[in-house]
């Protein structure tokens, strides 16, 4: 019963995680991800990605590789890049003046006062067209470079496999 029961889930898992899929459709679910992992959309970018990955019926832990790949260290030098160096000279945004000291007075309050929040709100205003339009063409760019990278990626590693296991690879 228990080897029974072990089967149908397998096949359930496999079947919800398309491990089957042809190297191109995981090298989309990945490309998929890293497009929303690099998008403008932080904070709901994981089940944005999610969800399309279910519409378009696409393997969800490429997916979830791909979101996941907008590492902690890396994403406010991401995001500050994209806006500063992309987006702010697309929307013709200037630095305002005495952005650096309102940076560092806001750092001075607590940030579990109200004030905090209020100030990074106003500091921030300004820069929401330029990180939106900014992110989104990182993130489309990215995604384009993570197509390639995840096929090549994935078809090696499927003829390895199939060596491996002394099977005839695939072309």
């Amino acid at each position: 019963m228990i080897h029974l029961t072990r089967a149908i889930v397998r096949r359930w898992l496999d079947a919800l995680l398309h491990v089957a899929d042809t190297p191109e459709r995981t090298a989309a679910a990945f490309a998929l991800g890293v497009f929303f992992g690099f998008s403008p959309f932080l904070g709901l970018h994981t089940m944005l990605a999610i969800a399309v990955a279910f519409l378009l019926n696409l393997n969800r832990v490429a997916v979830l590789l791909g979101v996941y790949s907008n590492l902690p260290w890396v994403i406010a030098p991401y995001y500050a890049f994209v806006t500063m160096m992309v987006g702010a000279p697309i929307t013709r945004t200037r630095i305002p003046p005495g952005f650096k000291a309102q940076v560092a007075t806001l750092f001075q309050l607590s940030l579990f006062q109200g004030e905090f929040w209020h100030r990074l709100v106003v500091i921030l205003r300004p820069w929401l067209w330029p990180y939106t339009v900014g992110s989104m063409i990182g993130a489309i760019v990215l995604s384009a470079l993570a197509y390639p990278l995840a096929l090549g990626f994935v078809t090696s590693r499927r003829r390895i496999h199939d060596l491996l296991h002394h099977q005839k690879p695939k072309p």
